[in-house]
């Protein structure tokens, strides 16, 4: 018990920290609302999800450095994308019809929510030192685990979402929403621009 309390602290206290995948949901929710944000929520938490599973299953593979590489690579482009697409984007709110500009659909934020977390390779090296963290545990202990940590990582996300992007959250910040999503698109612009960086400096030693 005192272990698995101890992963489940180190676990949710990660999810408190901002990172690429709060920025992305902040934005998501802002411009769309909760509802449509909630499939970037599933597309993260799947992808927690995947990487939870290799972990704890002994798969080693995604801590060698060549795909570690390649993953730092491909997701830099992606979130370098990702920030042009948002500082492009105006983001207005018609409160009286609900939000529809840059909303996209569910599906569409399935995937990139989805994207998003497998073109993280932080979020595959913190699964592998949690995993690390329980050795010898076995196969049904691990997938409680396992359980636990995509259902926390869900709920999570979907209370950020529905705190951002509610009718009431949306009246608030309607007039700082361009700046906000222009401050995201920042944070991603630039987060994706130092993976590019670090990749092509690895590459080059």
């Amino acid at each position: 018990m005192e272990q698995f309390l101890a992963v489940a602290i180190a676990h949710f206290v990660s999810l408190l920290i901002p990172g690429v995948d709060f920025f992305l949901i902040a934005r998501v929710a802002l411009a769309g609302g909760w509802r449509n944000a909630t499939g970037a929520c599933l597309g993260i938490a799947l992808a927690n999800g995947a990487f939870i599973a290799a972990a704890f299953s002994g798969i080693a593979l995604i801590t060698r450095p060549p795909l570690l590489d390649a993953i730092q690579a491909v997701g830099g482009g992606f979130l370098v994308f990702m920030g042009i697409a948002f500082l492009r984007s105006p983001a207005r709110i018609d409160l009286e019809h609900g939000p529809s500009a840059a909303r996209g659909t569910w599906l569409r934020n399935l995937g990139l929510g989805l994207a998003s977390g497998l073109l993280n390779p932080k979020n595959a090296l913190f699964y592998v030192s949690l995993a690390a963290a329980v050795p010898g545990e076995p196969p049904l202990t691990l997938a409680l685990y396992g359980a636990w940590m995509f259902g926390i990582v869900l709920a999570w996300d979907v209370l950020v979402a529905v705190m951002l992007g509610s009718r009431r959250a949306l009246g608030r910040m309607r007039r700082a929403l361009p700046w906000l999503g222009r401050g995201a698109g920042v944070f991603l612009l630039l987060f994706g621009a130092g993976m590019l960086l670090g990749s092509a400096m690895r590459a080059l030693a």
